[in-house]
């Protein structure tokens, strides 16, 4: 395992103390530091080795939106770590009396090392509130409320899903063998066919986000009306023409998936649409809500043959690509009567997208692993050293 420590004595980190809300705010050697970790971590725990960093501390979590990959994955990587798990669920606490949001984040933190926050489903709000939490923290820990300040971690917003695209990064690096063998591999990122509505653009948008910065051909395939947020394609955009890439959009999923090393068809509610949601959860006017759901999903079934299929799979480079999906996917005559993928294609790759989720919890481990350790390359160096049995 020592070739990750040379490999990462190579890098130039500045993570400690810092937060991690968006992974194009952070250079090509920060996100490769967190591939390292994340791997070395993950073969240390495969080898039946302890990687505890931590004899005391809190990991918090804090979700605004159900989940299970994530949910579970931050809690795995906080006790792997050392530190005890608390969720705070609002309405348990004060903030359903009205607690302030400055209130709250320092109340939560005074033995805390990270808050991992996933509150995704609200346009111009996850990522704010998550900011909003930091800005908290960092003024209780300067006032010295606090003796450290715990770094606050994206579990997705509204904008990007870093956990799930640094998971999905590496399991392209296991896949084509680095990750500068993904310089020239194309990635269809396409929007697929769902029965239903609202959900999130974070993964898409994090993925053309991330995937441009390592060289990839970044085809971006939903129907008209279904664009991301604008300001994330053009940052996808200026990425590929910086990082020897490309970056297009289409509107035909044959398109996209022509030539494809990679397919990632996934579902996701148009830009507008989830301005329009926000605008009316802001008023709680659940009759403008249940009147957009209806409008959406009558919009959506005009794009049902949007669906990743043999047929489509056989357009892909040498009808072979590989299939991603951030999980749970919408499984045609499995979960649903008609989805994103059918369930030949699902089959096929479904032990694959479990390895794919399954480098998650690593991921997030090295996430707290690098905001907290102000010297990584001798706290891992430690660690391997160390060479303790996880049953011992």
């Amino acid at each position: 395992m020592t070739h990750y420590i040379d490999q990462l004595k190579r890098l130039s980190t500045a993570l400690y103390n810092k937060d991690f809300l968006i992974t194009w705010e952070h250079s090509d050697d920060e996100i490769r530091a967190v591939t390292l970790v994340a791997e070395c971590l993950k073969e240390m725990h495969r080898a039946g080795l302890s990687y505890r960093t931590f004899d005391t501390g809190l990991a918090i979590s804090i979700f605004r939106d159900n989940s299970t990959r994530t949910r579970f994955s931050f809690a795995s990587a906080a006790n792997a770590l050392g530190l005890g798990l608390a969720d705070l669920d609002e309405v348990k606490s004060q903030i359903a009396h009205g607690e302030t949001v400055r209130e709250t984040a320092n109340m939560i933190s005074f033995l805390a090392e990270v808050i991992g926050i996933r509150d995704d489903m609200y346009i111009g709000e996850g990522n704010r509130y998550m900011r909003e939490v930091s800005a908290a923290v960092q003024e209780g820990f300067a006032q010295g409320v606090l003796h450290q300040r715990p770094a606050v971690i994206n579990l997705q917003c509204d904008i990007d899903h870093p956990t799930q695209t640094l998971a999905d990064l590496l399991h392209l690096k296991t896949r084509f063998g680095s990750l500068d063998a993904l310089r020239g591999k194309k990635i269809a990122m396409t929007w697929a066919y769902s029965p239903s509505y609202g959900k999130p653009l974070s993964v898409p948008q994090g993925i053309i986000g991330l995937m441009t910065r390592f060289g990839m051909q970044v085809s971006l395939a939903y129907p008209e009306g279904y664009g991301l947020l604008p300001d994330v394609v053009d940052h996808a955009r200026a990425a590929a023409g910086t990082k020897g890439g490309s970056f297009t959009i289409t509107h035909s999923m044959e398109d996209a998936f022509a030539g494809a090393d990679v397919v990632y068809p996934k579902s996701w509610a148009p830009f507008h649409v989830m301005e329009q949601r926000t605008a009316l959860l802001r008023k709680s006017d659940r009759q403008g809500l249940a009147d957009l759901e209806r409008q959406c999903l009558a919009e959506n079934a005009r794009h049902a043959d949007w669906v990743c299929d043999e047929t489509k799979m056989r357009l892909t480079a040498g009808g072979n690509a590989l299939y991603m999906h951030c999980l749970p996917a919408d499984i045609s005559g499995v979960s649903c009567a008609q989805g994103e993928v059918s369930a030949d294609v699902f089959e096929r790759y479904r032990i694959p997208t479990y390895k794919q989720a399954g480098f998650k919890p690593f991921v997030i481990s090295a996430l707290i692993f690098l905001t907290r350790m102000q010297h990584p390359v001798e706290a891992l160096a430690s660690l391997i050293s160390r060479n303790t049995r996880r049953n011992a």
